[in-house]
């Protein structure tokens, strides 16, 4: 037997979130066995920035890291966020709104009478069944408390964050440099390609000639590598996603700061409005084919309060979609050169952090080697579908009638089999768990997801049609929820950002 292979050279084209938290996974990964990363980010290229959250996943990337919370949230301008707040999705009178919490532990006690309640009332019983009163994550959010208990309560929610995407990036290249990994600030001229086809080197100004292993494409929607020199093809979503630009502007604070993302549907699209401890963050995700420039952008200065402000609007192109295959020969995309679902669930960095873990579990279970590429392909191929028919899903059934755009996505009917299946597995009031087992396989979206979204819309029988729960069935009990939920509710502090307090 021989020693085991070195790790390889890794080389990252492109800095930005996704680069540096590439490199970091793939440091800490294989760093102490002699492997190396370098970065390449052209100091002219700015980060996109679209979409300032995350999920739970990048709590789970700073533990990973072992670097200390508050020392990276308030180099990030960092809020907590408990899950998003859906508004104005729905027309269904008392279903105007609804929140999409993280899951937590204290769930194990409330969501069994929410899921029982959400059957009766989709068989039409008069029952209470919308999503927001049977979670914790919820009621913090509602009060503006933050998800850090007091230390004799263990049970805390799981969150995620809102941030400052461009100072995120800065924070990981900060951290990562004294640790071994190396940057290069250099322009990218062209890229060389061995008598195989793989990737040779980075070619850059003054030619220098940047060689490796392993490229990993970070270099955005130009996808330098995977698409313009090895030629994987793109595979496009809009045909059921059909927002293809945002139009971003921040605001000052103006009030209280609850840890949550709002989500509130406008006449072509949604806006987000995160919080971050310097700053709101608002974005208008729209469809152009329903709405021009100028008229997103008013649309948005009304919203927000800032038609007369002479605060410059910035427009972004969206490529919704994804490529053919993340791992192509000796190349991985990551970030937007892997693919773009618009950040309604604010999943962009989950998918970052989850393909670099789940690459460098593959390719050294493969002796550095592309043994098992097509399953990795796979894997991230079926994470990709899912997310995005999770999202088609909010437009699907979006309960408004009052334009083209809401009413066209109301209609779509280029639905993938698995969505096709969650939705007369709702209809038909068949068991939500098993079907979602079913169409996906390992979900990446929960039983209680799905609940919420359907749910949180009102996506229930009219009120003409609804009777009396008959004498004797059981339902949810919402007195006892309600007092659980409270009573852990009073555990955690308010929490604000602009003071830090937790």
């Amino acid at each position: 037997m021989g020693h085991d292979p070195i790790p390889p050279h890794v080389v990252v084209l492109g800095g930005g979130s996704a680069g540096w938290i590439t490199a970091c996974l793939l440091h800490q990964e294989w760093g102490a066995r002699g492997g190396r990363v370098t970065v390449v980010e052209s100091p002219e290229i700015g980060i996109i920035g679209v979409g300032e959250g995350s999920t739970p996943q990048l709590k789970a990337l700073f533990d990973h890291l072992d670097i200390a919370e508050d020392t990276w949230m308030s180099a990030c301008d960092a809020t907590f966020k408990l899950g998003i707040r859906f508004t104005g999705w729905s027309e269904r009178p008392g279903f105007e709104s609804y929140f999409h919490p993280f899951p937590g532990p204290t769930d194990l006690h409330s969501e069994p009478g929410f899921l029982l309640n959400a059957m009766l009332a989709r068989r039409g019983f008069a029952v209470p069944a919308h999503p927001d009163p049977w979670f914790l994550a919820t009621r913090l959010a509602d009060k503006g408390r933050g998800p850090h208990a007091a230390p004799n309560f263990p049970f805390g929610p799981s969150y995620g964050y809102h941030f400052d995407a461009f100072k995120l990036g800065a924070f990981l290249r900060d951290w990562a440099v004294p640790r071994g990994v190396t940057h290069l600030p250099r322009k990218v001229m062209d890229v060389e390609l061995s008598p195989s086809g793989d990737i040779a080197a980075l070619l850059c100004e003054d030619n220098e000639r940047v060689a490796g292993d392993v490229f990993v494409d970070c270099s955005g929607f130009r996808a330098l590598l995977i698409r313009q020199k090895l030629g994987v093809p793109f595979r496009s979503f809009s045909d059921n996603l059909f927002n293809d630009r945002a139009v971003v502007m921040p605001t000052p604070h103006d009030g209280p700061v609850k840890p949550q993302t709002d989500s509130i549907a406008m006449r072509a699209g949604w806006r987000w409005s995160i919080p971050l401890t310097t700053r709101i963050g608002n974005g208008y995700v729209y469809a152009s084919k329903y709405l021009s420039d100028g008229e997103a952008e008013a649309e948005l200065r009304a919203a927000i309060g800032m038609t007369d402000s002479e605060q410059p609007a910035r427009f972004l192109q969206m490529n919704v979609g994804r490529v053919e295959d993340s791992w192509s020969r000796n190349c991985l995309a990551a970030g937007l050169a892997q693919g773009f679902i618009e950040p309604l669930e604010a999943t962009a960095l989950h998918i970052v952090i989850s393909t670099a873990m789940e690459f460098a579990r593959a390719f050294e279970a493969g002796g550095f080697t592309a043994q098992f590429r097509d399953a990795f392909n796979q894997q991230t191929a079926t994470r990709y579908e899912g997310i995005r028919d999770y999202i088609v899903a909010h437009y699907r059934v979006n309960q408004r009638t009052d334009t083209p755009y809401w009413r066209d996505n109301s209609t779509n009917q280029t639905l993938s089999d698995g969505l096709k299946a969650m939705m007369t597995a709702w209809f038909t009031h068949q068991d939500m768990a098993s079907a979602n087992a079913a169409a996906y396989g390992d979900p990446h979206y929960s039983e209680m997801s799905w609940h919420c979204l359907f749910a949180g819309y009102g996506t229930f029988p009219p009120p003409a049609k609804v009777q009396p729960l008959p004498l004797g069935a059981k339902a949810g009990n919402m007195d006892a929820v309600t007092a659980l939920l409270e009573a852990c509710s009073n555990n955690f502090t308010v929490y604000d950002p602009r003071g830090g307090s937790l």
